[in-house]
């Protein structure tokens, strides 16, 4: 709360703490008219009491007032000094520092006189604000005050009820001066130093901040205010704080400051509309905030929740940034979140896959739009499988996405989907919007792994993100391909380098943030056609570094956090110190600019167009455009118009890849009747005259044809059979793979045989992989993680084929034309697997296709493949075994000795993992990188719970069971009753995983058949799982799950 100098008569002390404000005026030589002027000075008193204070005519006092209740009282003939008090709040006592009395220059002090005062219990105090101090009064104050200088903008202070209260303040510490970026990987294998960064040629980089963890939290999100400063948020329940970074010259140190408002769990600021705005998905609730400054006293006092937005945790809603047009606002949110609206399910949406019964139709509710037809579905031919580990069971499409609302967030337009859990996005200079979305790590190994990825979000994109083994592979030409894969990771921060000090390049570069392997990467993108193709350059990087956000200052510097997860956070800034001109160039790229105007002139038509037919006629002439995210445009906004407009002529377009797409847009939009024309019309497509691109876009086509429309009927059934069997394999892997799922859903007489023929084939020199398109720098880049990144070596040294493991995947589903030289050519393939490496869900899922592929055999070959099979049974990782002995515990014996692990010492990390293991923790909760799923997610333990709520929740699980992952009993109206959490509510039907140990187990019930659902009081954790431990493994396991998954935590020091 900076003083307004049109109000400051003299030297002003403030104090403010967290509840109520105290304003203190050291007033000098008013010479104030009479009642008139004096009235003014009341003008924040409330009208009852400014009468009373109008007619004061005793001596001045100062007093605690409220927030809206600040006054001063003034006699009109003071000329000097007359009383100051200074009140503190606290064990209601009023404590009186300093006192003047009788004109005479002589202070009573009920103790010396120091500011240390002010920081010690009971008091609680928020900030501090010296201002106007002339040498004089500094003198008479004296101690910390003749320290200052004459005007100082404010000394901030955090402020906690049982601790003592702080000066966040701290001087600039230079970390690293940059080293030449091509030897970046030399010796990346080699442990680095903690303060040791890699960044190019001129760059340095600065820690400014070191932040109390158990104060001010672990920060995640950063923004810039109106006059500059930064704001930036604890991911946990310590809210909000405003920054205040040291100048270039070091003559002040960095300023934090707490800011008073209850709002915590932030994962997205914005200042836009003269507002702060927040995105919560914990704390007060999921959703989207407007804080404010009410009075203009340069302090957030104000705090307005706009809207639920459903989904929390760290894949619920993430960060918000304002439109290129200064208009809107967008929001981006992780697969966990559902939209801040109804969405109404007019029919079923499809679970597993495979063709539906009926045309997907959704209703949104008033005030809601899609760019995207709202009609999203897995779309999915071959039946998925959920992941092994029960992660994101039963959620649906349309999976992550971006939205856009107004500042009073009341309407809202989702613009794109398909993401796992995007955490931040930015716009370029030319108004295009940049996702960087998240892998899912325990898919490496499997073909449906997908990188990290950065993507052009285009009006209405689809990127294809499903759950378990259903994603989408990049060229399907209902999706938009990524503009760059990066490889394994954990996206957060993105930022364009625009009003950054740097070299040209820099300046243009999107700037994204990887915090699982530490990393900086600098995204350079080129105009290509109507999007963009990109490389990457690893800018900056270190070992550890739990990267979280990055921000241009108007200073031009780069500002980054580290943090996350409770993790230790600071605060850096990169400069550039180099011979390259830091002179500011124009971002915006005249290269592809007609391209960019033709797309965006066809998403315009994103909505239900005001003239239809003149809209349909111009964008049939673009279905087949050359150029992708053209065409897909076309696509999209065609769907938008009414059918019977264009059903009829799409289908009698003569250009092969317009005819795709119509055939998309038809399946995707018409009823079943029309299948027999869609197959027809696909049919007069020369399928040699097609590149790679083109045949898997047609083979995508049928896929959607049979999803959404249907079976074919035989006759054409057989003609597709004949035609594209024959071409089978065609030599590509992405064409092979669609066709194999096409022909197994067709049962194509042969492919059963084929297929096996193929999972017999020696894999030919070394296999390849979808980690992302360089495996040295993969290779590299995993010696930045020892945990995660020993999984990626694990796997490049036992690699899988890729294709093999699909086939497989495919003919799980496949229930007619097996001999028995196939089963035993297929279940003797999962020997040769279970010698292959992957991510935490990979051997899972090998098994579970084998067991998959045998609960859909009659009873009498089940029998003969298992005895066939022998010891080629696909077994996941064994856990190990307790050493015991074991006994019954207390929750009284684990906090009495538990009491002191994390400040003594002694405990082993590893050993502690291994408890974790043995007492199965690990198969239902996630803990750093690993473990389960079906419970929550552990790492963050320490900083909700305490020694004793982790003992308690060890011991008796169903004393508390939060709502998330509470047994619900489901009765159906055939009488069947059955009990596990429900993963997956649609509206139509719900997804009950009756297993927690095994996320495969689970059943789809029809909402119209149940009977009743009511809440277990029993949880799914069984009892007792700690009685197996001796005390040693007891001590380990808890200071594991209480060391934030840190092995350099206390805890494991020696003594």
């Amino acid at each position: 709360m900076l003083v307004s100098h049109k109000t400051v008569v003299g030297p002003v002390m403030i104090v403010r703490d967290n509840k109520e404000d105290v304003c203190l005026f050291c007033c000098d030589e008013f010479r104030l008219k009479r009642h008139q002027r004096r009235r003014n000075n009341l003008h924040t008193m409330p009208k009852n009491r400014r009468a009373a204070c109008s007619s004061q005519k005793t001596a001045p006092s100062f007093q605690i007032l409220t927030h809206d209740d600040c006054f001063r009282r003034l006699s009109e003939k003071q000329t000097i000094l007359s009383s100051v008090r200074l009140a503190c709040r606290g064990m209601k006592t009023t404590l009186y520092y300093m006192r003047y009395r009788g004109g005479l220059l002589r202070f009573v002090y009920r103790r010396p006189w120091s500011l240390l005062d002010f920081f010690n219990p009971p008091f609680l105090l928020g900030e501090l604000f010296v201002t106007m101090l002339s040498t004089g009064y500094r003198r008479l104050l004296g101690g910390f005050f003749l320290l200052l200088p004459t005007t100082v903008a404010g000394v901030m202070f955090q402020v906690h009820a049982d601790q003592p209260p702080k000066i966040y303040s701290q001087s600039a510490e230079r970390m690293s001066v940059g080293a030449p970026i091509d030897a970046a990987f030399e010796k990346s294998a080699l442990p680095q130093l903690a303060d040791s960064f890699r960044v190019p040629t001129g760059f340095q980089v600065e820690r400014l901040f070191t932040v109390p963890q158990d104060e001010l939290g672990s920060w995640v999100s950063l923004a810039i205010d109106s006059k500059g400063r930064l704001i930036t948020s604890d991911q946990g329940e310590k809210g909000l704080m405003r920054i205040t970074p040291a100048p270039f010259d070091g003559s002040r140190p960095t300023l934090v400051e707490k800011i008073p408002l209850a709002i915590t769990g932030a994962q997205g600021i914005l200042w836009a509309f003269d507002s702060l705005y927040v995105v919560c998905n914990g704390g007060p609730g999921s959703g989207l905030y407007r804080l404010r400054d009410t009075n203009g006293d340069d302090t957030l006092d104000s705090n307005e929740k706009l809207i639920a937005i459903p989904g929390g945790g760290e894949h619920g809603p993430h960060n918000i940034v304002l439109s290129p047009d200064g208009k809107k606002l967008f929001v981006i949110a992780g697969n966990h979140t559902k939209f801040p609206f109804d969405v109404k399910d007019l029919t079923p949406t499809q679970t597993m896959g495979g063709a539906r019964q009926n045309q997907r139709r959704v209703s949104l509710s008033e005030g809601a739009s899609s760019r995207l037809p709202a009609n999203w579905d897995e779309d999915l031919l071959t039946p998925r499988m959920w992941d092994a580990n029960g992660h994101a069971t039963g959620i649906l499409a349309p999976g992550g996405w971006v939205a856009s609302t107004d500042p009073d967030g009341k309407t809202w337009d989702v613009w794109s989907t398909g993401y796992r859990n995007p955490y931040d996005f930015a716009f370029n200079a030319d108004g295009e919007m940049f996702v960087y979305d998240a892998d899912m790590e325990w898919d490496v190994g499997a073909p449906w792994y997908r990188p990290t990825r950065v993507n052009h979000a285009t009006s209405g994109s689809e990127l294809g993100w499903r759950s378990g083994s259903g994603k989408w592979p990049k060229s399907f030409p209902d999706s938009t391909p990524p503009l760059v894969e990066i490889g394994p990771g954990s996206p957060v921060g993105v930022t364009f380098g625009y009003g950054a000090k740097f070299p040209a390049e820099y300046q243009k570069a999107l700037f994204v943030l990887d915090w699982t392997f530490g990393t900086i990467w600098a995204i350079h993108t080129t105009p290509d056609g109507s999007s963009y193709s990109g490389i990457k350059e690893d800018f900056l990087s270190r070992t550890p570094l739990p990267l979280t956000d990055a921000i241009v200052a108007p200073d031009g510097a780069l500002y980054f956090t580290v943090g996350g997860r409770g993790t230790q956070s600071e605060l850096y800034r990169v400069t550039y110190s180099g011979t390259e001109s830091t002179a500011r160039v124009d971002a915006k790229e005249p290269r592809g600019a007609q391209e960019r105007l033709l797309r965006q002139s066809l998403e315009a038509n994103h909505t239900p167009a005001a003239d239809p037919r003149k809209a349909v006629e111009q964008l049939l002439k673009h279905l087949g455009h050359h150029d992708r995210f053209i065409r897909y445009a076309a696509r999209v906004a065609l769907e938008h118009q009414p059918l019977e407009l264009w059903v009829d002529q799409s289908l009698l377009l003569k250009d092969p890849l317009a005819l795709i797409n119509a055939s998309v847009a038809v399946a995707r939009q018409a009823e079943p009747k029309v299948l027999p024309n869609v197959l027809d019309a696909l049919k007069r497509i020369d399928y040699e005259s097609l590149d790679t691109a083109g045949r898997r876009e047609l083979a995508r086509a049928y896929e959607l044809s049979f999803i959404r429309l249907g079976m074919p009927d035989d006759v054409r059934r057989m003609t597709i059979i004949d035609h594209y069997f024959s071409k089978f394999p065609t030599g590509d892997d992405g064409v092979d793979r669609e066709l194999a799922a096409i022909l197994v859903h067709l049962k194509a007489p042969g492919i059963v045989t084929t297929l096996c023929g193929m999972l017999s084939a020696s894999v030919k020199g070394v296999a390849s992989t979808n980690l992302g398109d360089d495996e040295a720098l993969m290779t590299a880049y995993a010696a930045r993680n020892s945990n995660f990144g020993g999984a990626i070596k694990e796997y490049l040294l036992h690699r899988g084929d890729l294709q093999q493991i699909h086939y497989a995947y495919v003919l799980r589903s496949a229930k007619e034309g097996w001999t028995s030289a196939d089963r035993k050519a297929y279940f003797a393939w999962f020997e040769r697997a279970n010698a292959w490496a992957g991510g935490n869900s990979f051997r899972k899922f090998l098994s579970n296709i084998q067991k998959e592929s045998l609960d859909g055999l009659p009873e009498k070959e089940r029998a003969n493949a298992i005895a066939m099979m022998d010891k080629k049974t696909i077994t996941p990782v064994a856990l190990p075994k307790p050493e015991g002995p074991g006994r019954i515990w207390t929750v009284e014996e684990i906090v009495s000795k538990t009491a002191d692990v994390t400040s003594r010492g002694a405990r082993n990390f590893e050993r502690g993992k291994r408890a974790f293991a043995a007492a199965r923790c690990a198969v239902c909760h996630r803990f750093g990188d690993d473990g389960g799923a079906t419970g929550p997610d552990l790492t963050q333990a320490a900083g909700r719970f305490s020694v004793k709520d982790m003992a308690e929740a060890l011991l008796h699980p169903s004393k508390v069971v939060s709502d998330q992952y509470k047994a619900s009993i489901v009765t159906t109206s055939d009488g069947k009753a059955f009990t596990g959490r429900i993963v997956s509510d649609s509206g139509t039907k719900i997804i009950v995983v009756t297993d927690p140990e095994d996320a495969s187990k689970f059943v789809e019930i029809e909402r119209s058949n149940i009977e009743e659902i009511i809440a277990s009081t029993e949880s799914l954790m069984p009892k007792g799982l700690l009685d197996a431990l001796n005390e040693s493994e007891v001590l380990d396991l808890m200071a594991y799950t209480l060391s934030r998954n840190n092995p350099s935590a206390q805890a494991f020091q020696k003594p």
